[in-house]
């Protein structure tokens, strides 16, 4: 993931720019406790002016690190398609996950079956400029 991460920093989301054949963006987080600073791949759902984080995990019981990272310091920096969002990320109640659900689907369908897979319910976050 770091050297995905890189290489599509580095060469404005032209190359390995994709999972699965699904779009990503590179999210730059800071550790929750190491204050270390985190380049993640993640899935690109866009929503509104900035995007939409799905803490998956593939449908593990628990969260990814970056979760933990995010809910410590929200403030992030998204690559996306050649540009660099400054984004606050914020966790969606579960009524409006519900409501985006089938967006967030259209753009990576396995998140659906991630969901089921796992008694953890699945956190989402709506980043959005400040």
């Amino acid at each position: 993931m770091a050297v995905q991460a890189s290489v599509f920093r580095l060469t404005g989301g032209r190359l390995m720019n994709k999972i699965r054949g699904m779009d990503i963006c590179v999210v730059k987080t800071k550790g929750a406790k190491s204050g270390k600073i985190r380049y993640i791949p993640l899935m690109l759902v866009s929503y509104q002016e900035g995007v939409i984080l799905v803490a998956s995990l593939g449908g593990a019981d628990v969260h990814p690190s970056w979760y933990w990272n995010i809910k410590a310091h929200p403030e992030i920096l998204v690559y996306l398609k050649g540009k660099k969002l400054n984004l606050v990320a914020k966790q969606v109640s579960d009524d409006k996950k519900a409501e985006l659900w089938t967006l967030i689907c259209s753009f990576y369908p396995p998140y659906d079956a991630y969901q089921k897979r796992t008694e953890r319910n699945i956190p989402v976050f709506n980043c959005q400029p400040t």
